[in-house]
């Protein structure tokens, strides 16, 4: 069996083939996404637009849209493109070109990423869609804001957000080393609220 090994800064050595929880750390997470930037790096600003900053914002919007939802599944909205950290962001018609492959790879990892954090390895089906749709209000946000679509290209491919889901909702752009803090910082408040009930 092939293997593919990723050596991480923490010194786990994560096989991309056959990931396993034990090799998952999220200060790799943090650190990975907070380096891989969003629109392949085709965004305004003095810096990337970076996983990590979307994935702090689909958390954020996923709550909006659901403020009763459980810990564990605002977790898994901050979590959602944690597989990112070691295969990169990929804009969707490269993933479509692609094909199966890019998603088995991308679904092993989430699986052993969710099973480490005390997820289930597959999210139930509405939460899924629940943060898919978050997603693709963030994915509308930073098309009009940083990434240079006009309101009506971003409604076409991303749909048209409701207009009081977005109030206050701004994108920022920060350095790496910010970006990775917040999100680990996002990680241990929604871990220890998971861990106390």
């Amino acid at each position: 069996m092939k293997r593919a090994w990723q050596r991480m800064l923490s010194g786990r050595r994560l096989d991309l083939l056959d990931p396993t929880p034990v090799d998952i750390e999220i200060e790799d997470i943090a650190h990975g996404l907070a380096f891989v930037a969003r629109w392949n790096g085709q965004t305004r600003g003095d810096y990337a637009f970076s996983v990590a900053e979307h994935s702090l914002l689909v958390e954020e919007i996923f709550s909006r849209c659901h403020p009763r939802a459980a810990m564990r599944w605002r977790l898994a909205a901050l979590l959602h493109d944690a597989p990112e950290y070691v295969i990169g962001d990929m804009i969707s018609p490269v993933k479509d070109a692609i094909g199966a492959q890019y998603g088995d790879l991308d679904a092993r990892l989430a699986a052993a990423i969710h099973i480490r954090f005390g997820l289930p390895a597959q999210l139930p089906l509405q939460v899924k869609r629940d943060i898919k749709r978050a997603d693709r209000i963030s994915a509308w946000l930073e098309a009009v804001q940083i990434a240079g679509f006009t309101e009506a290209e971003a409604d076409r491919f991303f749909g048209r957000p409701a207009e009081a889901l977005l109030g206050g909702l701004q994108i920022r752009l920060r350095p790496p080393v910010e970006v990775r803090a917040a999100f680990t910082a996002r990680h241990k408040e929604l871990q220890l609220a998971l861990d106390r009930r």
